[in-house]
C-alpha cells in the first residue's frame, strides 16, 4: 500500500507560489495588511539620512522637512497606484509588465529592477555593518553575515513571513520612536542651534525634493508582490489608500527626524545619532529604538531579496518558459544572497555613496518603467487584461512589445540633459538642462511625463476588442485551473 508523503512543518512553512497566477481560492490577503507592512519598510534606519540630504547642502530643518514632505507625497502616488494591479492579476509586479513590453521585452526594466534590489541590500548591509558596529561596538563581518542570512530565510519563507514578521516588528519599534520623537519634539533629547545659520536655496530644496520622491517611487516595482494575495474584488480606492498611508506617514516621520538629528544633534551616522538621542531622553531607549531600527532594514533586506527572486524567475521564464517551485525560488534567493554579500564585503564604507549614485541612475531607468506601467493599466487597457496570454510567448502581447518599450526609451533619453549623478566611482555627470536649471534634477520628472504622453499617443492604435476576446478566454481559462487546484 503506497504511503502519503508527509512534508516537515519547516518546509511547509515555505511559500508554495513565485511568478505564477494565484488562484482566487488562495488569495488568503486583508486590506489591514498592507498599511502596516508598508509604514515599516521605511520605519528603519536607512530614511533616517534622507533627512541629512537638505542640512548638507544648507538647507533649514523647516525647509528641509518641508521638501522631504513633499517629496514623498509626490513619489508615494505612483507607487500606491501599482497597488491596485495585485488584485487585478494575482501575479508578482514585474511579470505583469509583459503587458507593455511583451513576453521578451519585459528583460528591459527587469535589468534596472534587479540592480535597484541588489543595490539596496549591498547598501543596507554595508549600513548595517557599519551602523551596528558604531552604536554597539559588534562586529561589523558578524553583523553582515546574520543580516543576510536572515534576510535571505525570510524571503525563502516568502509572501506570509514578510508580512508578519514586519507586523511584529512595527508593534515593537513603534512606541520607542514615538517616545524618542516626543523628547525631540519636547526638548529632552538635548541639542542645539546649528553654527552657521541654514536657510533657504533653491537647489538645496529640489535635491531634499528629489531624494525624498526617489525613495519611494524605487518602490514601484515591490507593490504587487505584497498585494496580489487579495482577493480581486478588492476596492482600488482602499488598497491605493493603504499603501500611501503605510508607505508615506513613516518615510515623513523619520526624514525629520533625521533633519533634526543633523541640523540639531550635529549627527553624521543616523543610527548613532538616534541611540544618542534617545539615551538622552530616557535612559536605553535610544539603544532599544536604534537596535529595533536596525532590525527593521534587517527585514527590509529580506524584501529585497524576494522581489530580486521574483525578477529572475521573470528574466529566466521570458527566456526559457519554466514552472518554478520551492526548489527554483531557494536556489535564486540563495544565489542573491551571495552575490549582493560579496559585492557589499568588497567595498568601502566611503564607497556606499557610489551604490546611492547608482541608485540614482536606477530610478532614471525605472521612471519610464512605472510611468508606461501604470498609464497602460488605468488609461489603456483600464485593468483588462488575458492573464493566460501572459504566459504566452507567441499570443496578444507578443515578444516585443514595441509601443512600451519606444516610450520606455524616450523617457530615458529626455531625462539625460537633465540628469545629475554627482559621484559614480570617481565619475561624474550633470547634463547641460540640468546646468541651465542652477544645478536642480528634474530627470525623473521629464522620464515621468515623456514616457506617459507617448506610450498614451502609441496606444490609440491597439486593437482592445481583439484582446477583449482573449480575455474572455482567459478567464474560462483560469476558473477551469481553479477548480482543479
Amino acid at each position: 500500500m503506497a504511503t502519503e508523503t508527509v512534508e516537515p512543518v519547516a518546509l511547509r512553512a515555505i511559500e508554495v507560489r513565485s511568478i505564477d497566477w494565484v488562484p482566487e481560492n488562495e488569495r488568503h490577503g486583508r486590506i489591514w495588511h498592507q498599511a502596516p507592512l508598508w509604514f515599516l519598510g521605511n520605519f528603519q534606519y536607512f530614511s533616517i539620512p534622507i533627512g541629512f540630504v537638505g542640512p548638507a547642502l544648507g538647507l533649514s530643518l523647516g525647509w528641509t522637512i518641508v521638501a522631504g514632505a513633499l517629496g514623498i507625497l509626490t513619489g508615494t502616488v505612483f507607487m500606491a497606484f501599482h497597488g491596485a494591479q495585485g488584485p487585478t492579476f494575482g501575479l508578482p509586479q514585474m511579470i505583469q509588465s509583459r503587458a507593455q513590453f511583451g513576453y521578451r521585452g519585459v528583460v528591459v526594466p527587469l535589468f534596472a529592477t534587479l540592480f535597484t534590489y541588489l543595490a539596496f541590500n549591498v547598501a543596507d548591509q554595508v549600513l548595517l555593518a557599519e551602523g551596528l558596529h558604531g552604536a554597539y561596538g559588534w562586529s561589523a563581518n558578524l553583523v553582515a553575515i546574520v543580516c543576510s542570512v536572515g534576510a535571505g530565510l525570510l524571503a525563502i519563507y516568502g509572501h506570509d513571513w514578510v508580512h508578519r514578521v514586519f507586523r511584529i516588528l512595527l508593534l515593537i519599534s513603534f512606541p520607542l520612536m514615538t517616545v524618542v520623537s516626543l523628547g525631540v519634539l519636547f526638548g529632552a533629547a538635548g541639542g542645539h542651534a546649528p553654527a552657521h545659520p541654514l536657510g533657504f536655496n533653491a537647489t538645496a530644496f529640489f535635491a531634499q525634493f528629489s531624494a525624498g520622491a526617489a525613495y519611494n517611487i524605487t518602490y514601484a516595482p515591490y507593490v504587487s508582490d505584497y498585494s496580489r494575495y487579495l482577493p480581486r474584488d478588492t476596492a482600488r480606492g482602499a488598497i491605493i489608500g493603504s499603501v500611501f498611508f503605510g508607505a508615506s506617514a513613516s518615510a515623513i516621520w523619520l526624514i525629520a527626524l533625521g533633519a533634526w538629528l543633523a541640523t540639531r544633534f550635529g549627527a553624521t551616522d543616523g543610527l548613532v545619532g538616534l541611540k544618542d538621542a534617545g539615551n538622552a531622553v530616557v535612559n536605553h531607549l535610544g539603544s532599544l529604538a536604534a537596535f529595533f531600527s536596525a532590525a527593521a532594514l534587517a527585514a527590509t533586506m529580506g524584501m529585497n531579496a524576494y522581489g530580486g527572486m521574483l525578477t529572475v524567475l521573470t528574466g529566466v521564464d521570458s527566456v526559457h518558459s519554466i514552472k518554478p517551485g520551492r526548489r527554483a525560488r531557494v536556489s535564486t534567493i540563495v544565489a542573491l544572497t551571495i552575490i549582493w554579500y560579496a559585492i557589499a564585503k568588497s567595498i568601502s564604507g566611503t564607497a556606499v555613496n557610489t551604490v546611492f549614485t547608482s541608485l540614482t541612475l536606477m530610478l532614471y531607468l525605472l521612471v519610464p518603467w512605472t510611468a508606461t506601467n501604470l498609464v497602460d493599466f488605468f488609461f489603456v487597457r483600464r485593468g483588462h487584461y488575458a492573464i493566460t496570454e501572459i504566459f504566452n510567448p507567441h499570443g496578444i502581447y507578443g515578444e516585443w512589445a514595441w509601443r512600451g518599450l519606444v516610450a520606455y526609451f524616450a523617457g530615458f533619453v529626455c531625462e539625460i540633459p537633465f540628469m545629475i549623478l554627482p559621484d559614480l566611482n570617481g565619475w561624474h555627470y550633470t547634463g547641460p538642462a540640468a546646468k541651465a536649471l542652477g544645478d536642480i534634477d528634474i530627470a525623473w520628472v521629464v522620464g515621468l511625463a515623456v514616457s506617459a504622453v507617448v506610450y498614451l499617443v502609441l496606444s490609440r492604435s491597439l486593437d482592445l476588442s481583439r484582446e477583449r476576446v482573449a480575455e474572455a478566454g482567459s478567464e474560462r481559462e483560469l476558473a477551469e485551473a481553479e477548480v482543479m487546484v
